[in-house]
């Protein structure tokens, strides 16, 4: 066993990897990966906003076989986790999208391919035999839409999502002080923060260059991604996208009940509740607060998916428990892949997994299908 593997097997929690992570990575690429919106409100409160839930455990109650599995967006999964597309992943890893596809397909649980990535989805596809799904925004070619919806089918994509709260990128002003550039450009005050990351520096330099590989036919980026978004979106366009993919479909981004509605109006089967991970729109809920609502607007038939915030397993714990059909997460598992490259993304999703699954056993659960809002309570003496 590696050096590096002893080291990744020292950590017992997310946390634990996020510190792990942060030594391995130049200063402006984890603040790329950790920086928030504004005044990081939104960042910080979608992990907070779960402790006000309680569990409320039940005891004497067999709990000598616990299921987790689940089945979500037309696909069985083995536990309730969905990894949140992120684009660029090898600025954090040279083994990038690979790296987290492989340890989702290990994990049991479902790998999010995004248009984004710096991997062709062809390539992603043909790489893991677990659970995936696509991801895309609105983009400003129609053209360009619908062959992304095209080629992900052809692929063989079980299903699709659409993100919908980036019609610009949002103030993130830690990264903005870094000067960080996508893709990383070596400047002399930059090449002094890369190298005091050799290790990182040696495989940025050592691997070929990487672009966004769904997108090297599309006209020029001007510099950002999000030159490529349509700044005129509609939730008829969406419908479009529904209608010609024609199998399972999310709309990750919702944010109210109302647009939840909208999303299964138009044909969505899901929705993700999701502020971006708090990299969008600053002084928005937490996803965990929204899910109620949502849920009661959408009626039972509908999955809801919860991004954002999660950092335990008792965090998925208590949104299945408040109507969740699963959760997303996208940082946790980044943690790993900087930290590690696939074998950092399995120790984060298998530290997840063993902490919802001795959750449910001292919560007196053995199923997840069971759980409902009656395992928690609100924090406090009332």
């Amino acid at each position: 066993m590696t050096k590096n593997n002893k080291d990744i097997n020292r950590c017992l929690n997310i946390t634990d990897l996020d510190k792990l992570a942060q030594r391995r990575l130049p200063t402006p690429i984890y603040d790329f990966l950790e920086g928030g919106a504004d005044d990081q409100y939104s960042l910080r409160h979608n992990s907070e906003a779960f402790d006000q839930l309680q569990i409320k455990a039940r005891s004497l109650i067999d709990v000598s076989s616990v299921d987790l599995s689940v089945h979500v967006l037309g696909q069985q999964l083995q536990w309730p986790l969905l990894l949140s597309p992120v684009g660029m992943k090898r600025m954090f890893h040279p083994d990038g999208e690979l790296a987290a596809a492989r340890a989702a397909t290990h994990s049991g649980s479902l790998y999010t391919a995004t248009v984004f990535s710096t991997i062709s989805l062809e390539k992603i596809a043909a790489e893991t035999g677990g659970p995936k799904m696509f991801q895309s925004y609105l983009l400003a070619d129609p053209e360009l839409n619908d062959e992304m919806v095209d080629r992900a089918k052809a692929a063989g994509y079980p299903a699709m999502c659409l993100t919908v709260d980036s019609i610009v990128g949002g103030n993130r002003e830690t990264v903005i002080r870094r000067g960080v550039s996508i893709p990383p450009k070596l400047t002399l005050k930059s090449a002094l923060q890369f190298g005091a990351k050799p290790v990182w520096a040696s495989n940025y330099l050592k691997h070929e260059k990487w672009q966004l590989e769904n997108m090297v036919n599309a006209k020029s980026l001007a510099g950002a991604p999000y030159a490529l978004l349509d700044t005129k979106p509609s939730w008829e366009k969406a419908g479009r996208m529904i209608a010609r993919w024609q199998g399972p479909f999310a709309i990750k981004g919702i944010m109210s009940a109302e647009d939840a509605k909208r999303a299964v109006e138009i044909g969505a089967t899901a929705v993700i509740i999701s502020n971006h991970g708090g990299r969008q729109l600053d002084a928005t809920p937490a996803p965990i607060e929204l899910l109620r609502e949502v849920r009661g607007a959408v009626g039972a038939d509908v999955e809801v998916i919860v991004d954002g915030g999660i950092r335990r397993g008792t965090h998925v714990l208590k949104a299945l428990a408040m109507g969740a059909t699963a959760c997303s997460i996208g940082r946790p598992y980044l943690y790993g892949l900087a930290a590690g490259g696939q074998y950092g993304i399995e120790r984060s999703l298998a530290l997840l997994r063993s902490e919802l699954q001795r959750a449910m056993i001292l919560a007196g659960c053995s199923n997840i299908k069971t759980l409902d809002i009656s395992l928690l309570r609100r924090a406090g003496f009332d």
